[in-house]
């Protein structure tokens, strides 16, 4: 495999603010795969950093703890080389932000806590090619297994209106149907339980359709101006129009089905794609299927500032994904959990520079 001609090297004297980062931050991230990858390798992606290659940087990353700042940015200089990554337009890339939401839930139905959060069905089998049956949307990689064979799973739409009640699949039950939607959108929550119990859930399975962001339906049927659709002004719009949350919800068809986690630290976020906890500020959802995860990437949004009020110029990890985060040039910000963590990841909508920290033995010609 080779690397593919989306990247263009660099230098890191070419990145915007690298030397005001703190890579210790970052280097701890990174860290967290290294050792993880000693269970189960990464997959590498299709644009050709492959994961092997990573392999010097990971042995480095499990034996030597940077004592500051400056170490760790000799790190990720001594094993990698910056390559700008071309967006498919030919121009910069994109940013958003996602979060944990942290809400109140109940472990069973009361008057006020009526939303249920689900666990993943006995029925829904994981699908690819080789069990796919003709005619199947090729998109779909869950279905539901029948005595005549699998089917589409059943969409948003049918499971809220019970086509999956009396299973007992119920995890938590929370008060509002918007809350339980941007925990789908998540794809993990931290729950204070009615007794006080803190726990957390997180992204287990899915019914498998594509996914139609509220936001964009609001947006084309004018509801809400593209440049002003955030997560605060689709709660807004939701909270001005009670009567029309199920029809703009189950325009998206996806469903999200859940697991019980324990809170182990309450500084990171949940276990996410490449299995380990999401660092706030510091691990990035990207498009699996292009990228290897674990990868570093420096990201200059010199137009976002939620993150503290200065541009946005920091290194971030490849660490987790999602069924909106497509294209080469496309990462989605952790920001960390509950409401403040919200109000950052709800508005961030930036054009990005994206830069790929290649390991040094895929970059022809790299210096030592």
């Amino acid at each position: 495999m080779s690397l593919s001609p989306a990247f263009s090297e660099k230098s890191f004297d070419d990145l915007p603010g690298w030397a005001d980062d703190d890579h210790l931050a970052a280097f701890a991230a990174f860290r967290r795969s290294a050792f993880h990858v000693l269970t189960k390798p990464y997959r590498s992606g299709a644009l050709g950093v492959g994961f092997n290659a990573f392999a010097d940087a990971y042995a480095e990353a499990r034996t030597v703890s940077p004592a500051n700042r400056s170490q760790a940015r000799a790190f990720f200089e001594r094993h990698f080389i910056p390559a700008l990554i071309t967006g498919e337009s030919g121009g910069a890339g994109l940013v958003t932000g996602f979060y944990e939401p942290e809400v109140e839930a109940s472990s069973v139905r009361t008057d006020r806590f009526i939303v249920p959060l689900l666990s993943r069905p006995a029925d829904l089998i994981d699908i690819d090619d080789a069990n796919r049956p003709s005619g199947m949307d090729p998109y779909l990689a869950f279905a539901r297994e029948t005595p005549d064979g699998a089917v589409e799973y059943f969409d948003r739409g049918a499971i809220e209106r019970g086509a999956l009640a009396g299973k007992g699949l119920e995890i938590a039950w929370l008060a509002d149907k918007v809350d339980a939607f941007f925990i789908h959108v998540q794809g993990a929550a931290r729950l204070t339980m009615t007794g006080g119990r803190l726990t957390r859930v997180t992204y287990a399975a899915k019914s498998g359709q594509r996914f139609t962001g509220p936001g964009r339906i609001l947006s084309e049927t004018g509801e809400i101006p593209l440049e002003k659709v955030t997560m605060q002004s689709i709660r807004a719009w939701f909270k001005a129009h009670p009567d029309s949350i199920d029809e703009i919800l189950w325009q998206n068809r996806s469903y999200i089905f859940f697991r019980e986690a324990d809170v182990d630290d309450a500084a990171l976020g949940p276990i996410a794609a490449a299995k380990v906890p999401l660092t706030p500020g510091r691990s990035m959802a990207v498009d699996r299927l292009l990228h290897t995860f674990a990868t570093p990437f420096y990201i200059d949004a010199p137009s976002l500032l939620a993150f503290g009020g200065q541009p946005f110029r920091r290194v971030m990890i490849a660490q987790d994904t999602g069924s909106a985060i497509t294209g080469q040039a496309r990462g989605d910000l952790f920001a960390g959990s509950g409401d403040a963590a919200g109000e950052i990841a709800g508005v961030v909508r930036n054009d990005a520079d994206f830069y790929a920290l290649i390991p040094r033995a895929l970059v022809s010609g790299a210096r030592p």
